[in-house]
């Protein structure tokens, strides 16, 4: 337990940084498109959501299946599921909805799972499918948080709608890096492991294995 403990706390740290950058892009991004209307920033949110479910679940569903070689696809299917669907919804509606609220904007919560259930769980199937036969996890990983990032954007524009102020640009940037770092990093990494025997050697972007590059 506390080997495992220790990994997470690790990574947490290491990906900081780039989670930082992220969230920085995505304020550069609001900026170019703060005058979009709410149903521009609605169709780019269901372009950004679905992409970020099958990159996680790429990454989910290959973490677990290089970690535990006797995996059958049905339970790789299910973590990566449930780790890519449950953990982006968190991160791209949940989180972005409470800075909404907290900003006094008109909040909708957009939980793409259900709402635009025909693209997102698709995308998610796909995404475990993709690990299956492609497990790796490096590059999925670092395009899921700028997905992340900007899918959790664009659901902030649709209450956005061209209102913004020095406060409001420290508010979005705040959540956009909470909405990135803590559940990007717990789809990736901490979920898959919880189900994992071992967690000796489990390196996820730092010291890989040449199997995992």
């Amino acid at each position: 337990m506390q080997k495992r403990f220790g990994v997470i706390l690790t990574e947490l740290k290491s990906h900081s940084p780039f989670t930082s950058f992220g969230a920085l892009t995505g304020i550069i991004l609001m900026l170019v498109f703060k005058n979009i209307g709410h149903e521009t920033s609605e169709r780019l949110f269901y372009v950004f959501h679905p992409a970020h479910v099958i990159l996680s679940a790429i990454v989910t569903a290959a973490m677990f299946k290089l970690h535990e070689k006797k995996s059958n696809f049905l339970v790789v299917l299910i973590i990566g599921y449930i780790g890519s669907i449950g953990i982006a919804t968190i991160s791209d509606s949940l989180i972005p909805y409470v800075g909404e609220v907290l900003l006094g904007l008109q909040a909708h919560s957009h939980i793409g799972f259900i709402e635009g259930w025909y693209i997102v769980n698709p995308a998610a199937v796909l995404g475990v499918l993709i690990a299956w036969f492609w497990p790796k996890t490096k590059f999925p990983h670092t395009g899921h948080v700028l997905l992340s990032t900007w899918a959790s954007l664009f659901h902030i524009l649709m209450a956005l709608q061209g209102n913004i102020s020095f406060l409001t640009g420290v508010v979005v940037f705040i959540f956009l890096f909470i909405a990135v770092w803590l559940p990007c990093c717990f789809s990736d990494i901490v979920f898959p492991l919880l189900f994992v025997k071992s967690v000796e050697n489990v390196s996820h972007t730092h010291k890989q294995s040449p199997e995992n590059r």
